[in-house]
């Protein structure tokens, strides 16, 4: 076993370098997959930009009604042509999105506990390869919690996911879920989006921070960033923003879409930033005169 004493801490992450890979396909350390998982990744990232926008309304599975996604049959058909990605549970999926829906599907495939329980951080897999099959599924996401209680069986989760999903050709999404005696620091990002990548996920799911670049550079799988809790309309652009700006490769907004006024505006807004190249300024100047009165 390596001796984490002693360890030399490396300073250079070469943010100003791009990554090196052996063919030219537009997702991140993806050019070694088969062409099944290449598919389905390019289902998920937009060939001409690299980037993705995806709408993850997955907040049931342990939230119960959440405000704003009180309608899932209302609500979904409104931003359907206006997201490259749903995000969503199987239950969700079947029941208020139409089959013609031609865009990425991210499937979750873990659950636990529910908010009455102060500890989220025992999950189990709670759908099996053949219904991700049958759910023409092009990622499967897995909470993994680095740094809690249930870390050990969230690892187990999630390489269970992943070597299911490598007999299929499904790429794994991992979701980076912070432990309660966790800081949303650098420091526990790079730990925790290197573990998860490093255990064979094809993306990861993580939050925006200090230093984000680096945190980027030393991941060798697409980051994609997750909206976390509400804030202004023009927050949260601005985050998005930062967030490309560092190197994501694009957004998964929840809360920031479905809880505004405008969602259908909001994530228009969002696609601006993560195709368009927009500024977080310009962003919100679109958001604004499209939501006028």
């Amino acid at each position: 076993m390596a001796d984490k004493d002693g360890l030399k801490v490396q300073k250079n992450y070469h943010i100003d370098v791009p990554f090196k890979t052996n063919g030219n396909l537009h997702v991140k350390g993806a050019a070694n997959l088969d062409w099944g998982m290449k598919k389905h990744l390019t289902n998920i990232f937009n060939p001409k930009t690299g980037n993705t926008v995806m709408f993850a309304f997955d907040h049931g599975y342990f939230m119960g009604s959440v405000s704003g996604l009180e309608r899932l049959d209302i609500l979904i058909p409104q931003l359907m042509d206006h997201v490259d990605v749903l995000m969503a549970t199987r239950g969700a999926l079947r029941t208020c999105v139409k089959p013609n829906f031609k865009k990425g599907i991210a499937l979750r495939v873990s659950a636990g506990s529910s908010m009455i329980n102060e500890d989220l951080s025992h999950e189990l897999i709670s759908v099996d390869i053949e219904d991700a099959i049958r759910m023409n599924a092009d990622c499967m996401a897995v909470q993994t919690f680095i740094g809690a209680d249930g870390q050990l069986s969230s690892i187990d989760n999630l390489s269970k996911v992943i070597n299911a999903g490598n007999r299929y050709s499904i790429p794994t999404l991992g979701v980076i879920a912070v432990g309660k005696n966790m800081e949303r620091t650098a420091q526990y990002f790079k730990l925790a989006t290197r573990i998860v990548a490093e255990l064979g996920a094809h993306i990861i799911k993580t939050y925006y921070c200090d230093d984000f670049e680096e945190i980027v550079a030393a991941c060798p799988v697409p980051i994609v960033v997750a909206g976390g809790k509400k804030l202004s309309e023009k927050d949260a652009l601005l985050m998005a923003y930062k967030s490309m700006q560092g190197g994501a490769r694009g957004l998964d907004m929840g809360r920031n879409i479905f809880q505004s006024n405008n969602p259908v505006e909001m994530a228009d807004a969002i696609g601006k930033i993560v195709h368009k190249k927009f500024t977080d300024k310009e962003a919100w100047e679109y958001f604004r005169e499209k939501t006028k009165k």
